[in-house]
């Protein structure tokens, strides 16, 4: 009676531990989905990743896992065009 115990229990404490690891993983996104979420190519958000530019993301091996509620960062390049052609701007003195 007691081994039928400790066995239902163990096997509630396993299903357990599976729906948690479960929910664990469905709280992150990989790289692929994280791309085609911020509409990017996956080797820029592989290195965002590595840059530590997206908070929460983790690496396991070579994948990572990104929170879902893990935000876009901003994109740093100047894209105003105001150095477009800086050089010959200076030549023209």
């Amino acid at each position: 009676m007691a081994a039928s115990y400790t066995l239902i229990a163990l096997s509630e404490m396993a299903g357990l531990f599976l729906f948690r690891r479960w929910k664990m993983i469905n709280e992150y996104y990989t790289i692929k989905e994280t791309a085609e979420k911020w509409n990017l190519s996956e080797r820029w958000v592989r290195s965002l990743c590595a840059q530590g530019k997206i908070d929460g993301a983790v690496q396991f091996g070579r994948a990572w896992a990104i929170p879902q509620d893990a935000e876009r960062p901003e994109d740093g390049r100047i894209t105003t065009g105001e150095y477009k052609n800086w050089r010959k701007k200076s030549d023209i003195k």
